[in-house]
């Protein structure tokens, strides 16, 4: 006799009636575990970043927008200190900082940009190898040290002075354009920095193609090279000028008050050189400050990412 047929496993590529929706929906549960894991481990960063700069913000924030009563030291909210931040010295000195760190962010993307095409196309290993060390050296050297050198070296008895005699031509280090040069000491080394992988990243090809094309050197650059990095360097425009925005020491121990400076402004203000019932002004300073910060991170990262993409 002939028995029962035996049950037929199912074709190729035909799903299974019963245990893949399930088998679907428990690899999704794992994926959804594991990405809940991964978090974990970011957790530490994220604390850190909370403490190390979640509160002095928020105590900063807190401090510029607040008013305490020196007879009942009740606490008041105001618009004092912000509204003051902005008048008189206070705005003098947040727009001498700005202009100061957007004329040296201009040079220096420049001479830095050039300094590193003349690394890019040279033969020599050597080269490369010395202009990036110094570089990475020079780009991290400033405060009160570089002060002191540019004062041995440019200031009214420096040697350099001395021997060029440049005190008669009407040179003065202790000025705006003597601390805007001392500022292109330490960011032409950044932007070489910043601008020599997106260099690299020009393709040999795309000169070639262009001079097959009978394209000049000036037209592959015009309408090739300089859009392909204009993100770059535009990225870079904005982190040589948060940088020189930031700095204070060398300015602290170089012109002292000379030279409107909001970070100056700050620093007298934490030391009690204010008028009573303005010690919050500083705060407000560098909320501004933060503020200001803020809106370069904001174009210098979308930047970033673009260059990301059109080098990789």
């Amino acid at each position: 006799m002939t028995g029962p047929l035996p049950a037929q496993a199912p074709a190729t590529g035909e799903a299974a009636p019963d245990g893949t929706a399930s088998a679907g929906a428990e690899g999704a549960a794992r994926r959804g575990r594991r990405a809940s894991r991964a978090w974990l481990g970011a957790l530490p960063l994220l604390v850190f970043a909370a403490v190390a700069f979640g509160l002095p913000v928020g105590a900063l924030l807190y401090g510029a927008v607040t008013r305490a009563d020196a007879a009942t030291g009740a606490t008041a909210l105001t618009g004092e200190h912000l509204r003051r931040s902005l008048q008189g010295p206070y705005l003098t000195s947040l727009a001498g900082s700005v202009e100061l760190s957007a004329l040296t962010a201009v040079i220096g993307t420049l001479l830095g940009a050039l300094v590193a095409q003349a690394v890019v196309t040279s033969r020599g290993g050597a080269l490369r190898s010395a202009v990036l060390t110094a570089s990475g050296v020079l780009a991290n050297f400033g405060g009160i040290p570089l002060a002191f050198a540019f004062v041995a070296t440019l200031g009214i008895s420096g040697v350099v002075t001395r021997l060029g005699r440049l005190d008669g031509a009407g040179w003065n280090l202790y000025s705006f354009t003597g601390l805007a040069v001392i500022y292109l000491y330490f960011l032409v080394p950044l932007m070489v920095l910043v601008t020599l992988p997106a260099l690299d990243g020009l393709r040999p090809q795309w000169r070639e193609a262009a001079q097959n094309a009978g394209a000049t050197t000036w037209q592959f650059w015009r309408h090739v090279g300089v859009p392909v990095l204009a993100p770059s360097l535009l990225g870079g425009f904005v982190l040589l000028f948060g940088s020189a925005f930031a700095a204070h020491a060398t300015a602290a121990a170089l012109v002292g008050g000379s030279v409107p400076l909001v970070t100056l402004k700050i620093a007298d203000a934490l030391s009690g050189n204010v008028l009573v019932g303005q010690e919050n002004v500083a705060l407000a300073l560098s909320l501004d400050m933060i503020v200001i910060a803020g809106l370069v991170m904001a174009v210098y990262l979308p930047l970033q990412r673009r260059s990301t993409r059109w080098l990789h």
